[in-house]
């Protein structure tokens, strides 16, 4: 590789450590502060939008929220990684998923558009997963 060329992306497991890690956060924090059990199933994404649901009608300031936006996307990116066999990619910062069809998502992305009101985690998981 010459100077002037940019490194590829990380792949598993490197560019999975901190998204593994936030997902099993984001397990933690619901179990233990809204007592939620999250199983890494489909089912437990419509229980992850309810929760970003609740906190966007409390207006709690996006800066109070933003960790734990990125712990619940990367928890519905585990669900669709286990689910497909997907991979985690990063490059300067952003963490992302890359389904075996090739398609790439952004799940962290996902969870603030929830946050926004105009997203879904378990309906990008329902797409992510439907060309299994």
């Amino acid at each position: 590789m010459t100077r002037t060329q940019t490194p590829p992306p990380e792949s598993r497991p490197s560019a999975a450590t901190k998204p593994v890690r936030w997902a099993a956060d984001a397990v933690v924090t619901l179990r233990e502060g809204a007592r939620l059990r999250l199983d890494y199933s489909a089912q437990s994404l419509w229980r992850v939008d309810r929760v970003i649901d609740g906190i966007r009608r409390e207006q709690t300031p996006y800066d109070a929220v933003r960790s734990a936006l990125r712990d619940l996307g990367a928890y519905a990116g585990e669900v669709i990684v286990r689910q497909t066999g997907a991979e985690w990619w990063a490059s300067g910062g952003d963490h992302w998923i890359r389904t075996p069809d090739g398609r790439l998502w952004d799940p962290i992305d996902e969870a603030r558009r929830c946050f926004a009101g105009d997203g879904s985690l378990r309906l990008l998981c329902r797409d992510a997963t439907a060309g299994r």
